[in-house]
């Protein structure tokens, strides 16, 4: 039941256990809701009989009642609640540690705002059918269970004029299940495409006003939430129209009862004891199967929320051991790799030595930003293998490989936070003069001192408030400070001026001395005192070299040369 439980609803080990005694402890509070009916039962056999008990009975059997009623709903209340709140907040951080772990690939091809949704949305909804539906669901039927064997054993047509609607009314139910399943995953569908819409409605401002695109995108919004709601009513409908006609049946129950009732009655099958017995059991077992099919229905609905959360939790871990790298040297042997069918790596090798500057250049689309990922293993490479320390990477744990890395991509990302938390990022227990110093030789001292509040100013979303060039610049010094071994660094100076650049080239010069480096630049003048140079041409190594070499040996490399001879020279 355990395993059970952790699968259906991507439970923990205690979350499962925990919710097994909220159904133990439902099913015995459900069987308590007999008490009332029983009490009924033995004033009205004494009414019948001439013989009412004693006041002191009455009192005795309402007040054990009650606080039998009373201590069952209370432990009742805390399984279910209280354990089931711990339990919201051992899934989501579970699941933040789970895509901790997950290469960057995964992140590629999911929606930010999907993920988002993941971890909020999607297990607050778990999270209220866990505290209200799903122990409810197992504890009510466990209890129709027990009480319909009770009442076929005391008299079997009665029992089966409760029975007998029930399970129809549970087949009809059952049989209607593929088709709320379908129409919930549309909706769910397409809740995750509003959210994308609307992130990307506020995301591209800038672009949505300079080609003045506001019309075309609130018509774009506008129908996307029409069509949401369309499919929401759909979806509705698939769930409402199979629970009221099972409702329905139900609710027929009783009428069936007093008529199979009736006819014993009269032929002196049932005394009327008896059948006023089973006119308030099938009263009473009505309302709990009613709740049972409503139960049954929210867990439907979750059932696309469970699904995504469980297709995360059994996405492949990027795994290792963990190992001390002395090694530095990074050895690409024929690695593949591809976005899912589009090939961007094939069959590439070449080594960065040790110590050295390895420099990969070539086309747009070639290959490069993609092999300097796969050498830090943001991504995990298709085939072949890629060697540091003599091992393959795959095979080295992430945290100890990052902690011999530090990378500066193209695309920056900044914390919402200030300037000073952003730097140290790149080594947290680093002291503020550490972290000062490091921005120092990044060169961000010129605008950081010219902020409101210096390095403890906010600099907003992904540094909203800072300009291209300076979040480069933030994002340099974060490496700087951790002053790692290997440094991987991807078209870091594109978004500065002539006069930074050269201060961060002096910078970078005293970074690199004696560490494993490999750099992409489209600026070709900046790479050509690199110990070698690696050309990618459609996902392939062309040549590898020092300049001169490839200046002899590599078309493509001439050409690129000549090109950036001829942007430099080139005027407005």
């Amino acid at each position: 039941m355990i395993n059970y439980l952790k699968n259906r609803f991507q439970l923990s080990d205690s979350g499962a256990s925990e919710i097994i005694r909220a159904i133990v402890s439902g099913a015995f509070l459900a069987i308590s809701n007999m008490i009332p009916m029983i009490i009924i039962m033995v004033f009205t056999k004494g009414l019948l009989e001439g013989g009412l008990p004693s006041l002191q009975t009455f009192v005795i059997l309402i007040c054990g009642g009650a606080l039998v009623m009373f201590v069952l709903y209370y432990v009742n209340y805390n399984d279910t609640y209280t354990v089931v709140y711990s339990e919201a907040k051992t899934l989501r951080i579970n699941l933040a540690e789970k895509l901790k772990e997950l290469p960057l690939s995964f992140f590629s091809k999911h929606d930010m705002s999907d993920l988002a949704q993941a971890i909020m949305k999607d297990i607050t909804d778990i999270e209220h059918a866990l505290s209200h539906a799903i122990p409810k669901f197992y504890s009510n039927l466990i209890a129709f269970v027990l009480i319909s064997i009770l009442l076929l054993v005391w008299n079997v047509p009665l029992g089966l004029s409760i029975i007998i609607p029930t399970i129809l009314s549970f087949a009809f139910l059952y049989l209607s299940k593929s088709i709320q399943i379908r129409e919930t995953n549309k909706y769910f569908v397409k809740l995750r495409e509003n959210a994308e819409k609307f992130q990307q409605a506020i995301e591209l401002q800038q672009e949505i006003k300079s080609y003045r695109l506001e019309e075309a995108t609130r018509k774009d919004v506008a129908a996307s939430i029409e069509d949401s709601e369309k499919i929401h009513i759909r979806a509705e409908f698939a769930q409402a129209i199979p629970v009221t006609l099972s409702g329905f049946i139900v609710r027929s129950m009783l009428g069936v009862t007093i008529f199979v009732g009736s006819i014993l009655y009269a032929n002196d099958g049932v005394t009327l004891l008896y059948l006023l017995g089973y006119i308030l059991a099938s009263s009473r077992i009505s309302e709990a199967i009613l709740d049972i099919q409503m139960n049954f229905a929210e867990m439907l609905y979750i059932d696309s929320r469970v699904k995504n959360i469980q297709s995360i939790n059994e996405t492949a871990i990027q795994s290792g051991e963990s190992a001390e790298i002395r090694d530095t040297a990074i050895e690409f042997k024929d690695v593949t790799f591809a976005y899912d069918d589009n090939h961007v790596i094939n069959g590439v090798s070449f080594t960065a030595p040790a110590g050295k500057v390895t420099a990969l250049v070539g086309p747009s689309g070639g290959g490069k930003t993609t092999a300097l990922r796969l050498a830090s293993r943001l991504y995990d490479y298709d085939q072949g293998e890629i060697r540091i320390d003599g091992r393959d990477m795959k095979n080295i744990a992430t945290e100890d490989l990052f902690k011999k890395i530090s990378i500066v991509f193209q695309d920056v990302t900044l914390f919402n936070t200030t300037v000073l938390e952003n730097i140290r990022i790149g080594r947290p227990d680093a002291s503020d003069e550490e972290v000062k110093e490091a921005a120092r030789l990044a060169n961000c001292d010129e605008f950081v001192l010219k902020l409101p509040n210096g390095y403890e100013t906010m600099i907003g979303e992904n540094g909203g408030k800072l300009s291209g060039g300076e979040r480069q610049r933030l994002s340099i010094a974060r490496a700087i400070l951790k002053n790692s071994p290997i440094i991987l660094l991807d078209e870091i100076s594109a978004a500065l001026d002539i006069e930074n650049e050269k201060r961060i080239q002096d910078s970078l010069n005293s970074l690199i001395k004696g560490r494993t480096v490999i750099i992409i630049s489209h600026r070709m003048k900046s790479i050509e005192n690199a110990d070698t140079i690696v050309v990618l041409k459609d996902g392939l190594v062309e040549a590898a070299g020092n300049h001169q070499e490839l200046l002899d040996r590599s078309t493509t490399y001439r050409e690129m040369i000549d090109k950036s001879r001829l942007t430099d020279a080139f005027t407005y």
